[in-house]
């Protein structure tokens, strides 16, 4: 009746452990040696009755071992008993010369095995023995079974600490993980910090070149660089226009020089190929090349051109083509003063451009341009970290009280009536 009321009443029940957060190692420390001395004050007396049932067993087997049978047994029998019998010693043996271990966990698993070589040994070989040695035999499995109940013992015994070492993993690896939350919170508030510093100098910086921009673009050199820029533009459309004149009578003349080679490959007139190649490398060449080797190359290969178009081998398609063959030097001419003078232009244009890009105001605005996109990348770049880190924060936030009360339900697993005391405060 007493233990029925104070059931329901609660009778003395233990008072509320408080645990500061930051004491929780000092706690699962404890704990573990807690549960350690427990293990061993348990599985004290099932150990040594374990090894006592060992030592029997090997004096049994040496008893066994020097045994005389009985005359009267069967030839058979004996015959068995002889076979059988160094066999099973040597097996017992060396089941039971295994060590036992101090620590309870290593011993538990050596005495297995050891359980499980002598009940093999016992089943296999032994069996033979039963009847030639009974009592001895007998003795044997008693000793096994004392040495399995007591094992069966431990296993409780094992199986209740492991499971509570194991919840204290379980808090352990819990309270890292909102340790290291809270310490990352407070570390992201002065990133935070850091990247709206770096965000405000950059911003800061694209203002001043924008400014500065504006005030170059009202620059009185502007009217300079405008002349410049007109310049230019007159000398690329002289330039352009000569090239494109030189093209015409390059590409026109290749026509009717490819078509020549191919006749003279078939002709084999080795010398002719050579000269109608070097042609027209030089017409198709990327480079301008030089006006008098130019020249005297065309001057050589276009009569061989002529002497095909005479005989009908070559046909001319269009006026271009027969306004070239139909007088040789004045095209020769002609396209050397074209190639001289694209020569000249190009150089023009290149001596133009470079005035042009090296002007001290362009120079300016340019590097006012490169460094403004390199800060509007950068700027982006903080802006997707600063996001990043906001959101993290709110999460964190989130998660870290969901993680403490986790961290409280698995403390109290391990021990009752406990209750974390939380003194500090997340930072907004």
């Amino acid at each position: 009746m007493h233990e029925f009321i104070r059931k329901i009443f609660g009778g003395n029940r233990s008072a509320i452990k408080t645990i500061a957060f930051d004491s929780i190692p000092v706690w699962i420390a404890e704990r573990e040696t807690k549960n350690r001395t427990i293990l061993l004050s348990d599985t004290g007396e099932p150990i040594r009755t374990i090894r006592n049932a060992a030592a029997q067993l090997q004096l049994i087997v040496n008893s066994v071992e020097n045994a005389e049978h009985d005359s009267e047994l069967h030839p058979k029998l004996k015959s068995i008993a002889k076979n059988s019998l160094p066999l099973f010693v040597k097996a017992m043996n060396a089941s039971l010369a295994k060590e036992l271990p101090e620590d309870p966990e290593e011993f538990y698993t050596a005495a297995v095995e050891c359980v499980k070589g002598c009940l093999n040994s016992a089943r296999g070989q032994g069996r033979y023995l039963q009847v030639v040695f009974p009592e001895e035999m007998k003795s044997i499995k008693m000793g096994i079974d004392a040495m399995g109940r007591e094992i069966n013992i431990v296993t409780g015994f094992l199986v209740k600490y492991k499971r509570e070492m194991q919840d204290i993993a379980v808090v352990r690896s819990v309270f890292a993980t909102v340790k290291d939350l809270k310490s990352d919170f407070h570390k992201s508030a002065d990133k935070d910090r850091r990247i709206a510093l770096r965000i405000t100098e950059i911003t800061s910086r694209i203002e001043t070149i924008g400014n500065e921009e504006l005030a170059l673009a009202d620059d009185e050199r502007q009217a300079g660089v405008a002349a410049k820029k007109n310049e230019l533009a007159g000398i690329t459309k002289a330039r352009d226009e000569v090239a494109r004149s030189y093209s015409a009578l390059s590409m026109t003349a290749s026509h009717v020089f490819r078509k020549a080679e191919k006749i003279a490959t078939r002709q084999h007139h080795t010398q002719e190929i050579a000269l109608i190649n070097s042609a027209m490398d030089l017409l198709s060449s990327h480079e301008v090349p030089d006006a008098d080797q130019l020249y005297e190359i065309l001057f050589e290969a276009c009569p061989i051109a002529e002497k095909m178009i005479a005989a009908g081998d070559i046909a001319l398609k269009n006026k271009e083509e027969r306004t070239i063959f139909s007088d040789i030097p004045q095209f020769c001419t002609t396209i050397r003063r074209t190639c001289r003078e694209l020569v000249t232009r190009e150089e023009e244009y290149r001596k133009t451009e470079e005035a042009l890009v090296t002007d001290p105001l362009l120079m300016k605005i340019g590097s006012l341009g490169r460094e403004k996109a390199q800060l509007k990348s950068m700027l982006e770049k903080e802006q997707h970290a600063q996001r990043d880190l906001a959101e993290w924060r709110v999460k964190t936030q989130e998660r870290i009280p969901a993680l403490t009360e986790d961290l409280r339900k698995k403390i109290e697993r391990v021990e009752e009536n406990v209750q974390i005391q939380i003194n500090d405060q997340m930072p907004s």
